[in-house]
């Protein structure tokens, strides 16, 4: 197993999650809230999914999926393009109603677009840094698993309110 499909195995898991996460939900399900104020699945499926794109677009100097294969227009929200989720309020995750068809089209066009650039990573490339704006600065193997990590931990998100919203 070479680095670059440890990375990519990582990324199918999230893939496997957010799918089983939406899978038969409607789109009233999936825009519920477990609590009030708490995040929906669809916001949780569209914020990890435009963070893996805007991060992962950045590292490999290419468009985001969001704006270049008009998936900010199919989804419609009343966000600027760049909006990627972090800061948003309770009426916002409340905009986002998504069906899940719609949710991992995007997500596996991000998918695609983030395995086909993790094909050609190589072991020499980890230690680059890609954002000074942190101490110590952040290299981009760092970038990689913080958003491995941020996408797994709201793809299981996803699914435990998918397990509370069907136990209903």
């Amino acid at each position: 197993m070479t680095l670059a499909d440890l990375v990519i195995d990582g990324f199918d898991r999230v893939q496997q999650v957010v799918h089983g996460a939406v899978k038969g939900l409607t789109d009233d399900q999936l825009a519920t809230p477990p609590a009030e104020g708490a995040n929906t699945i669809a916001w949780l499926v569209w914020h990890l999914t435009r963070v893996q794109d805007d991060h992962l677009a950045d590292l490999e100097d290419a468009d985001q999926v969001w704006t270049s294969q008009g998936w900010h227009e199919r989804f419609d929200l009343p966000f600027s393009p760049g909006a990627t989720g972090y800061g948003q309020s309770a009426e916002d995750v409340a905009a986002v109603r998504a069906s899940a068809d719609l949710l991992t089209g995007y997500h596996d066009a991000v998918h695609d677009q983030t395995v086909a650039w993790l094909a050609g990573l190589e072991e020499s490339q980890l230690d680059r840094i890609v954002d000074e704006n942190w101490d110590p600065p952040v290299s981009l193997g760092v970038r990689l698993v913080s958003v491995l990590s941020d996408d797994l931990q709201h793809a299981g998100q996803a699914a435990y309110v998918r397990g509370i919203l069907l136990r209903r």
